[in-house]
């Protein structure tokens, strides 16, 4: 019994002392597993998760500064993009057609209320994103506020995460 609450005090000094270099998602899952409710946690899944959500923001900080130049690196080549009922092809198709020339039409882009859910199966992860976003037109100086949903597979590759289809939709 001693030598079990021995190692039990150690694993909780060990624990604590290194959760300043946790992430939030490594946090969570050392509680449930402490508390009862979890199996030993797998902190390479923990990591995947915010490498992948990672990815997800960059992707939405470059909407955020109009300025998509160079994030065809953030989805497979042969990617396929969906947005409110319409299929736009692949990444480099939607951007060319679709994106960059509405991106140049407005005076801002700005996301709020931005949540972001993951889940690593091997090689793949499922995201949803939940958010609301205010544009601002260039031409009327019209605000256009939308809640929106998207939802995406990604793909590792070579270590990293690709965008390998996304749905999104908005609505009033």
């Amino acid at each position: 019994m001693k030598i079990l609450l021995t190692a039990l005090t150690s694993f909780i000094i060990i624990s604590s002392s290194a959760q300043s270099s946790q992430t939030g998602t490594e946090r969570e899952a050392i509680k449930q597993f402490m508390s009862g409710k979890d199996t030993m946690p797998d902190f390479r899944q923990a990591k995947n998760v915010e490498l992948a959500k990672s990815l997800l923001k960059r992707y939405k900080t470059a909407i955020e500064s109009l300025d998509v130049t160079g994030t065809e690196r953030f989805f497979t080549t042969d990617s396929r993009i969906y947005e409110s009922g319409s299929s736009e092809g692949t990444y480099i198709h939607y951007l060319e057609y679709h994106l960059a020339p509405e991106l140049k039409g407005f005076k801002s882009f700005t996301f709020s209320d931005y949540m972001a859910e993951v889940q690593i199966d091997g090689n793949y992860a499922f995201a949803t994103e939940t958010y609301n976003y205010t544009v601002v037109t260039t031409k009327e100086n019209t605000e256009i506020k939308r809640i929106g949903i998207t939802t995406s597979v990604l793909k590792k590759i070579k270590g990293e995460w690709k965008i390998m289809m996304s749905h999104s939709s908005s609505r009033k």
